[in-house]
């Protein structure tokens, strides 16, 4: 059988369930007026100048991609104020994860994450044959000292999503200052700031000034704030020792070439950014408003979503609002069972989720 041929590690693995495609959905229930609420993507879609250094580019397509991505490092060098040699550019911050766990982590490692925390931690553990370590959240929020406590001589990597998918809080600046200063010096920790441009907080924690002081790598992405999602590009940063044995198991030709211009080109971009945070910001007032209507139960969020306690089967509240043309994300593979997650759209993407959703809890 091929099932005896396949890795113990790989079938161990739940495969990830991405949110479900607006054309899938289209196909299945011959819905046309669908909003896609699932997956933590821009309303706003991609910067329209970005869009226009693309459509330029898509004319070399017939060439290999720049393997070192030299002017998105050097974009992304001046907006952060580091060196290109602090960077690496990956096929999604997903990427960065697994490349992490391929240069430091080996078979019976231990790699440390929150519980509930993004699933690729865990199926890049399994996939890399360590051993994952899971600390519950402490009300919805992570216990950075219960992280701590579970660090020991196995431990090679800690995984911290701040803020946190799927409940959207985040740790402030004291927080992660008191975990590091005991942090011990040969162990990784991952900062995975996909959603860092989203926090609204005063005290969220500046973890680029760590780079070099502690074995620090700060993942982010170009999938949210910048609408590039299906692009598949996001970043690692790091001093420049962790970046070059990163390196050494990265694909040389990882990121294509229509990734690198539209990020570039939207790093230039500062205005959409702001209007994406805007955008989130005013519609997380307008949901809240109206979940407390509903007498809801939800997580206050330092992202572009929203956990929400439906106070029944949470899958069976998704499969219902499909049929309402929405699409959220139930949380079972989170062990969230009564919960949705809810990305923030335009206003008139949260109306048309709201209406849905009173209909089905009505129903």
């Amino acid at each position: 059988m091929i099932r005896d041929l396949v890795r113990k590690s790989v079938l161990d693995i739940k495969p990830y369930e991405p949110g479900k495609p607006i054309e899938e959905l289209k196909r299945e229930l011959n819905i046309s007026n669908i909003v896609k609420m699932a997956s933590n993507e821009n309303p706003l879609g991609p910067s329209k100048k970005a869009v226009k250094e693309m459509i330029r580019a898509i004319y070399n397509v017939n060439r290999y991609p720049d393997g070192n991505c030299y002017y998105l490092k050097e974009e992304l060098a001046k907006s952060l104020n580091l060196s290109m040699d602090n960077l690496l550019i990956g096929n999604g911050s997903n990427e960065v994860i697994e490349l992490v766990l391929r240069t430091f982590v080996g078979k019976d490692d231990e790699v440390v994450m929150s519980e509930p925390s993004f699933l690729i931690y865990d199926i890049a553990a399994k996939i890399s044959e360590s051993k994952a370590i899971k600390v519950p959240l402490k009300d919805f929020k992570t216990d950075l000292e219960k992280i701590r406590d579970a660090i020991n001589s196995k431990t090679k990597v800690v995984f911290i999503d701040n803020p946190n998918n799927p409940t959207g809080t985040s740790v402030g600046e004291a927080e992660v200052e008191r975990f590091l200063e005991k942090l011990p010096d040969n162990v990784i920790v991952v900062f995975d700031e996909a959603y860092n441009e989203f926090v609204e907080r005063d005290d969220f924690p500046d973890t680029l000034r760590y780079i070099g002081r502690k074995n620090i790598i700060v993942a982010r992405t170009f999938s949210k704030a910048h609408g590039l999602s299906g692009l598949r590009i996001g970043y690692a940063i790091a001093e420049s020792e962790i970046i070059q044995y990163m390196n050494r198991v990265r694909q040389p030709f990882n990121v294509n070439m229509i990734a690198q211009v539209g990020a570039a080109a939207s790093l230039r971009d500062t205005e959409h950014v702001d209007n994406s945070r805007i955008i989130v910001s005013e519609g997380k007032r307008f949901l809240y408003e109206n979940l407390d209507n509903m007498r809801l139960d939800y997580v206050k969020s330092d992202t572009n979503f929203i956990l929400i306690d439906v106070q029944k089967n949470g899958r069976m509240v998704f499969e219902q609002m499909l049929k309402e043309g929405v699409i959220v994300r139930d949380m079972n593979a989170y062990s969230l069972d009564n919960y949705i997650r809810v990305t923030v759209g335009t206003m008139a993407e949260n109306k048309k989720f709201l209406k849905a959703l009173e209909k089905v809890l009505n129903r």
